[in-house]
């Protein structure tokens, strides 16, 4: 088999071995619906009420308020779904979120729009940061929501969440993060970060896929999206994916653990992409190479068509993107990218490598004469 170098880990991540080991009973052993009464029932939901309490632990939260979902999608859908309820109710119909936000997020305001919320998106500013100061100025008295995403996945642009969620407290409105690209790799504390509802995805940070969660404080009352049973307190039905949300834990305390080591690695490794690819001429760095996540590096390549760059360094097995992989084949430049101020061409150039522990520095080097003979071929 054709040996990769994988640098989409923004896309999707390889299961750590360590959430491998820690589901494996759970898929054979012990199976039983957590929801029966008999013994082996009984040691599912001890399973699944250990995993809880030990997310919750991670969060800075109570059990109570953790409810795990599908993934990051359905617990962004969820969130604005049941916040919009909320506001519906008091009279409130307007929400505050950002023009880079996942289309988790987009694609259920403009449903929220169809049924008559109005919707401010904030442009960020040129290195992808929106600021609290401008989420202030676009609060207003019938303001239900803000929902503005921890880490961004395309530039890895890191928001001033504690900032805006303190705001948010101050001035009564619920505040929301979509943290799918920050859980594993940032530390979070939904209590200092002044965070009401948070969502994240345990294939982000090493774990399976198919499996995420929502944390809502407790007095925040969540709108069902799935009908049938009572599970997750009657506010998620269906069986509970057991062996996902003991993947998800393990893989989500592993990454808390060993946190420091491997960001000071990361970051190690992405520095030395970033200096190679600052050496390609028309290369521009896109996001803020200050606050960002430490494996995320975006770039654009004047002259250069992002998709057959993409293509080549595929040819040469190397995986990345030209944006985010839940608008992969799509013809249309990065959203993300526009919203910086990006033209279209200079945003249809651009190429996303996110590093993880597993790269090695030998793979950064390859990546950077790989792209550089590239970006020259197709110049020419």
């Amino acid at each position: 088999m054709k040996q990769f170098i994988y640098a989409d880990n923004a896309a999707t991540t390889k299961m750590s071995d360590v959430a491998v080991k820690a589901m494996l009973p759970y898929l054979q052993e012990i199976y039983a619906n957590a929801s029966s009464v008999h013994l082996l029932g009984q040691r599912s939901a001890a399973a699944l009420f250990s995993a809880r309490q030990q997310v919750a632990q991670v969060l800075n939260c109570a059990p109570k308020e953790v409810f795990f979902t599908s993934g990051g999608s359905e617990a962004d859908n969820q969130a604005l779904i049941s916040a919009a309820a909320i506001g519906k109710k008091q009279g409130k119909c307007h929400i505050v979120s950002t023009a880079m936000e996942h289309h988790a997020i987009l694609h259920t305001l403009e449903a929220l729009q169809a049924e008559g919320f109005t919707v401010t998106l904030l442009r960020p500013q040129a290195d992808g940061i929106v600021t609290a100061t401008q989420v202030a100025e676009a609060i207003t008295d019938t303001t239900c929501l803000v929902s503005v995403m921890y880490a961004n996945n395309e530039t890895g642009a890191i928001q001033p969440i504690r900032e805006i969620g303190a705001l948010c407290r101050k001035r009564g409105v619920l505040f929301h993060t979509d943290a799918v690209q920050a859980a594993g790799h940032l530390a979070i504390d939904v209590q200092r970060d002044n965070i009401d509802m948070l969502s994240l995805s345990a294939h982000k940070f090493h774990g399976p896929k198919g499996i995420g969660l929502l944390f809502a404080k407790s007095n925040i009352q969540l709108t069902s999206l799935i009908r049938g049973g009572g599970q997750e307190r009657g506010k998620r039905a269906g069986t509970e994916n057991l062996p996902g949300i003991i993947g998800l834990t393990a893989a989500l305390k592993d990454a808390q653990e060993n946190m420091q080591q491997n960001t000071a690695y990361i970051k190690g490794l992405r520095d030395a992409l970033r200096n190679g690819l600052d050496k390609i001429d028309g290369a521009g760095f896109n996001g803020s190479r200050e606050h960002c996540l430490p494996g995320t590096v975006n770039y654009s390549f004047l002259g250069v068509n992002g998709e057959t760059l993409l293509s080549l360094l595929s040819n040469e097995g190397i995986c990345c993107s030209s944006g985010s992989a839940c608008s992969a084949g799509s013809l249309e430049p990065s959203h993300v990218l526009l919203a910086l101020g990006l033209s279209h061409e200079m945003a249809q150039s651009a190429l996303r490598f996110s590093l993880c522990e597993y790269n090695t520095i030998d793979e950064v080097q390859t990546i950077i004469t790989k792209v550089t003979e590239a970006v020259n071929r197709l110049r020419r």
